[in-house]
């Protein structure tokens, strides 16, 4: 039998072969083809995901809103508040500021204003027939008339004491006192050192001078007709100017008490906001690694499902390799799996986690702060995770002999 050659049949069989290609969109869909023959297992597997992601995300948002929100407070409260008290003398003793304390800090140089408080050994109670032991916690203490200036507090209602109010028996109940107290209306009566007072307002909760909160405060003229009030001062607030806060932070002490400086107890308010904010800062480096945790056994999970799908899944694989899919493609097949797998959850468990911070947000009266680069780190975790936890089930199945696979 002669064979016809032709220069068609020539050139085909001169022309070598080219090697099949797997397009984009075809790995996208034999991708999905194994999570849509298996939602279930896919949902619970990106769920493990979800949950390590969103706790992290969660984490990260709480954290930055509450930052957020402590940022601003500082911002209009301001870090140049100082106070000064009476401390602890060498030899254990409790001592007193002298009377004329605050005139000599309001001459310090860089001091814009200064006020004070003074603590007065008198019981604050609803009625007199409440019990003499139940305190509440609650101190009486006479103000300044501008001491809310210079404290930065607000009031909740009602109004401050004045000239003519300090020389009446009256009183501005602290937050914490008037829950305590149980008062919720102005022109209630509070028995005070032994005496009715009327209560003239009440105070927002004070971040910078949080004694305030559990304070009863009148004015130094009924306190020097009713208390025998001398005028020595137990703590001292001014403000100065941002640059001269550390200046007049070494002078005060001198200033108050020469010969015992070490007497005199300066401080600065806005310090024990920064140290909430670092113990935060360690808290949240906690949560992360418990985040971090769950997200590698969501990883592992995804690596289970994707070795289980290998071995459910081998006369498939050796159907198309015998049609002629090579290792690459089966390796691509079940790698996409894995990432469409994970990114899924990571996708989700980022929605949960913003959702979280949100609410929290909402709940606590914080400004939402996620920083938009977390959430594209959470998303590039998932990818990496899904990458490792496929990579083996992927070289997996592209090893299995397309025989031994078609006869399992």
């Amino acid at each position: 039998m002669t064979t016809l050659s032709t220069p068609e049949v020539q050139t085909a069989q001169s022309r070598p072969s080219s090697r099949s290609r797997l397009l984009g969109r075809d790995v996208l869909r034999l991708g999905t083809t194994g999570l849509r023959a298996r939602p279930t297992r896919a949902v619970l597997s990106a769920l493990g995901i979800a949950i390590g992601i969103a706790a992290m995300i969660a984490v990260v948002g709480i954290s930055s809103s509450s930052q957020a929100r402590l940022n601003d407070q500082l911002s209009r409260l301001g870090t140049n508040l100082l106070t000064a008290s009476a401390g602890t003398s060498f030899t254990g003793q409790q001592t007193d500021l002298p009377s004329d304390a605050l005139g000599k800090v309001s001459r310090i140089d860089g001091v814009e204003s200064a006020s004070s408080t003074a603590a007065l050994p008198v019981n604050v109670y609803r009625s007199p027939l409440a019990d003499p032991a139940a305190t509440g916690g609650i101190t009486t203490l006479v103000a300044d008339d501008d001491l809310l200036d210079v404290t930065s507090t607000e009031m909740s209602s009602g109004t401050w004491l004045n000239p003519a109010t300090a020389e009446l028996p009256s009183v501005v109940l602290g937050a914490t006192t008037a829950s305590r107290l149980g008062v919720v209306s102005l022109g209630t009566q509070v028995w005070l050192g032994g005496q009715y007072f009327t209560v003239i307002g009440i105070l927002e909760p004070s971040a910078l001078a949080p004694e305030l909160d559990t304070a009863a405060l009148i004015g130094a003229g009924i306190a020097e007709n009713r208390f025998a009030y001398e005028g020595s001062p137990t703590t001292i607030y001014e403000r100065s100017a941002d640059d001269a806060v550390a200046a007049v932070r070494s002078l005060i002490a001198a200033t108050i008490s020469p010969q015992a400086p070490g007497e005199v107890d300066v401080s600065r308010p806005s310090d024990a906001l920064a140290a909430q904010s670092a113990a935060n800062d360690a808290f949240t480096g906690l949560l992360l690694g418990l985040g971090s945790i769950a997200l590698l056994v969501g990883g592992i999970g995804v690596a289970n499902t994707m070795i289980i799908s290998v071995l459910e899944r081998r006369r498939e694989i050796g159907l198309r390799r015998a049609l002629g899919a090579t290792r690459q493609h089966i390796v691509a097949q079940f790698l996409a799996e894995a990432l469409l797998l994970s990114t899924l959850g990571g996708v989700f468990g980022s929605v949960l986690g913003a959702v979280a911070t949100g609410v929290m947000g909402l709940i606590n009266d914080w400004p939402f702060a996620l920083p938009p680069v977390a959430i594209a780190v959470a998303v590039g975790a998932t990818v990496i995770i899904g990458a490792i936890a496929g990579i083996y089930p992927a070289i997996r199945a592209a090893r299995t002999p397309p025989t031994a696979a078609l006869n399992s």
